[in-house]
């Protein structure tokens, strides 16, 4: 499911900003870590329409009445008995750096500039926590959803 992808995502995001949080580099360094976050956008309904159309030329067929596509009857679609590949009906997510630095006075630091100034990535702790847990929330309803569809697909199978 793409909403597990996004907020797995979501979780690796703010495990590395923590674990990076007291990260220094050299002033002037390309090198230093940058805080990342997870940005999405809506698939939308052309996203929605694509996958259907690829999807129904794509059915295997039972019957060779099903999606008639001569005048006969006898017809089967192009496409009979191959497997759907699996599409990506959720959001796009792309993970994006930013520019922000904090920077702290300590001249005995290795990476010191001239001044004494340490640059380190400007990891705000309480919102990554809130963003780790919030994820991990969402994760693991996103879960729940499918086993309670694969729970009703079992039930519905038996009948």
């Amino acid at each position: 499911s793409q909403g597990l992808a996004v907020q797995r995502e979501n979780i690796a995001v703010a495990a590395r900003n923590i674990a990076n949080s007291n990260t220094s580099a050299p002033q002037g360094s390309k090198e230093i870590y940058r805080v990342q976050s997870v940005k999405t956008s809506p698939a939308g309904i052309d996203s929605f329409k694509r996958v259907l159309s690829e999807s129904v030329g794509t059915l295997r067929k039972t019957d060779p009445r099903h999606f008639e596509t001569s005048g006969a009857g006898r017809g089967v679609a192009s496409g009979a008995g191959r497997s759907v590949a699996p599409h990506s009906l959720g959001p796009p997510l792309d993970v994006v750096d930013s520019e922000r630095f904090r920077f702290e006075y300590d001249p005995a630091h290795p990476d010191a500039a001239d001044n004494g100034m340490v640059r380190y990535p400007d990891v705000d702790l309480v919102q990554e926590m809130t963003r780790l847990v919030s994820a991990n929330r969402l994760y693991e309803a996103n879960l729940s959803t499918i086993e309670a569809e694969k729970e009703i697909i079992k039930r519905s199978m038996e009948i």
